[in-house]
C-alpha cells in the first residue's frame, strides 16, 4: 500500500503562482503514474493533470494546459505540480493519488487511481 501526502498549498492572489508537491512513501515509486486531482465546494472531483511513470508522458485538463505543469522526481519519490496564472476558479482541495502501471512508456490515466492522498487546500482570491 502507497502513502501519499500533499504540501504547499495556501492561499494566493489572482495571477499568482503556487507549486504543490506530493510525497510518496512507496520505495518502488517509479512503477507508478501519478495524477492530481481537485475537488471544490459543492463539486465533483476532477482530473487535473497526470504523469507517467518515466515523467515523460502526461495528460493535462483543458482548465489548466498552459498553467499547470507536472512533473516527477523518481530517485526522491515525490511529485510535483506547479501552477502558475492562478484563477479564482482553481480554488479547491488538491488531491495527489496514484496507481500501479506495467509500462514505462504508457500514458497515464484519467481514472482508477487506487491510492491517495488526503489533499492539501489552495485558495485563489481576486
Amino acid at each position: 500500500q502507497v502513502q501519499l501526502v500533499e504540501s504547499g498549498g495556501g492561499l494566493v492572489q489572482a495571477g499568482g503562482s503556487l507549486r504543490l508537491s506530493c510525497a510518496a512513501s512507496e520505495r518502488t515509486f517509479s512503477d507508478y503514474c501519478m495524477g492530481w486531482f481537485r475537488q471544490a465546494p459543492g463539486k465533483e472531483r476532477e482530473f487535473v493533470v497526470a504523469v507517467g511513470r518515466s515523467g515523460r508522458s502526461t495528460d493535462y485538463a483543458d482548465s489548466v494546459k498552459g498553467r499547470f505543469t507536472i512533473s516527477r522526481d523518481n530517485a526522491k519519490n515525490t511529485v510535483y505540480l506547479q501552477m502558475n496564472s492562478l484563477k479564482p476558479e482553481d480554488t479547491a482541495v488538491y488531491y495527489c493519488a496514484a496507481y500501479r502501471d506495467m509500462g514505462w512508456y504508457t500514458a497515464p490515466k484519467r481514472s482508477g487511481y487506487d491510492y491517495w492522498g488526503r489533499g492539501t487546500q489552495v485558495t485563489v482570491s481576486s
